[in-house]
């Protein structure tokens, strides 16, 4: 899509605004602002602390940045009416601007309208505008890059980041006349809407293509990659038919060795140092990727603690936190051992290969067994006993050699796919930034754009509903 630009252009006086159109103006968002507020506008902590209590269900809700960014989905808090009546200053019916002010700044949210009485949440400013500004126009202001900038420039000034009402109110606006201020937003509306389509579809094709790599590869590692190969019952009833050349071993008689983290006190974050020998842990295991961390100990408690060295081709599995994640020990790993969230295994090489015992622990029937074999109450977390007992599939060793070289090669051509639906979606992330840009401060001229046919027909509908 090709837009004009406008005629006559004139300087903003500013770098990264650049010239707008001759005949828009750069004022402060203050010209165009008529209300803005928030909850401890309302009255004092005392006050407020005294006449507002939380409640897990209630007359009106209050709406927090976390209940935005899900769609108002969450259970959500709600007030009694007294509360509700207390915090009228804050109140919201739907249309409001509403904006993050500490923490999260740059968030930017419009109130959806919702079919409950509704007010406003602490750490949040609401801003209604004048009739020199459209709401929905100031939205795309500052979810523009130049507002955004100027969001996390004045923010970023403090240690823990915060807006200030005046820090609102001085933000650069380019302000064409109101009418094109609502074809900007309309046009924003309908062109962002088609982008992020675009973009989700990206997003679904990589959920995908991890859903089939997930389907294929557990196939070919407890089924094989021969389709005709008769099948035998494994005895094991969530494992199903296996070839009937292969066997089926618990995890215990295939290792050599077996160590699990050290345990309690005998290492503790307190322990470690700036430089030394490595310590390896759920980072590691989970990214599948042994350069990163940054966690050490000395040489004297590295002396102390030897059982738990990692070696290359060692298999070192999650057992708590995030559990069953599985991982093998690189031949380039630097010196290091294990904390107490893994355990290492050595297993033993002449009845399976460490490569195959990552894939099969990894594929989507034994996450889901080991998930269920969880234990604890705070925490899920796996042992050594429910490892120990875990029933392997054991084809020759030939045809473990033969699938790992298949998921390799899979690996290799989904990795491609994936980067490409990757770049294709941050692409379109990128186009629609520009857009924004562009859009609202005039290096394109929507005034003649028109809304598709089919477009104006849903917003009809809409509209009647």
């Amino acid at each position: 899509m090709t837009l004009p630009r406008y005629p006559a252009y004139k300087d903003s006086g500013l770098a990264w605004l650049g010239k707008i159109p001759e005949h828009w103006s750069v004022n402060a968002a203050k010209r165009g602002i008529a209300v803005l507020t928030d909850f401890t506008a309302n009255g004092s902590f005392a006050s407020l602390a005294e006449n507002v209590e939380y409640q897990s269900s209630g007359y009106a809700r209050l709406i927090r940045m976390t209940d935005l960014r899900q769609n108002l989905e969450t259970d959500g808090i709600w007030i009694d009416e007294k509360a509700y009546r207390y915090l009228e200053k804050s109140s919201l019916v739907g249309g409001e601007l509403l904006m993050a002010s500490v923490g999260s700044v740059g968030l930017i949210y419009l109130m959806p309208h919702v079919d409950y009485k509704a007010s406003l949440a602490p750490n949040m400013y609401l801003l209604k505008t004048n009739n020199s500004l459209q709401s929905k126009f100031l939205y795309w202001v500052l979810l523009s890059k130049g507002g955004q900038g100027q969001i996390l420039q004045v923010a970023t000034t403090t240690a823990q980041p915060k807006l200030n009402k005046d820090n609102v109110r001085s933000i650069v606006v380019a302000f064409p006349n109101i009418r094109e201020q609502i074809q900007i937003a309309r046009f924003l509306d309908h062109e962002t809407a088609r982008i992020d389509a675009l973009i989700e579809e990206q997003l679904r094709l990589i959920e995908l293509l991890k859903e089939k790599r997930q389907a294929v590869i557990s196939l070919a590692v407890t089924k094989g990659l021969d389709s005709t190969v008769p099948m035998k019952d494994s005895g094991v009833e969530w494992l199903g038919e296996v070839p009937v050349h292969w066997s089926i071993s618990p995890l215990k008689f295939l290792v050599d060795e077996k160590v699990a983290g050290p345990y309690g006190a005998s290492l503790t974050k307190a322990m470690y140092t700036n430089s030394g020998y490595r310590v390896y842990g759920q980072q590691q295991v989970i990214s599948d990727d042994f350069s990163i961390g940054d966690y050490y100990i000395s040489e004297e408690k590295f002396n102390e603690m030897q059982r738990y060295t990692v070696f290359p081709g060692d298999v070192l599995v999650s057992v708590m936190g995030t559990i069953g994640r599985v991982s093998v020990v690189p031949a380039e790993v630097e010196v290091g051992i294990i904390n107490p969230r893994l355990v290492r295994y050595k297993f033993c090489q002449s009845k399976i290969t460490p490569e195959f015992v990552k894939i099969l622990l990894m594929s989507l029937r034994y996450q889901s067994r080991l998930r269920e074999e969880s234990q604890g109450s705070t925490m899920e977390g796996l042992n050594m006993v429910i490892l120990g007992d875990l029933p392997l599939v054991l084809p020759p060793q030939g045809v473990q050699h033969t699938v790992v070289n298949f998921v390799k090669n899979y690996d290799c051509d989904f990795n491609a796919l994936v980067d490409q639906a990757t770049s294709a979606a941050e692409l379109l992330k990128e186009r629609r930034s520009a857009l924004i840009f562009a859009a609202v401060t005039g290096k394109i001229d929507v005034r003649g754009w028109q809304l598709p046919a089919s477009a104006q027909a849903r917003e009809l509908t809409q509209e009647a509903v």
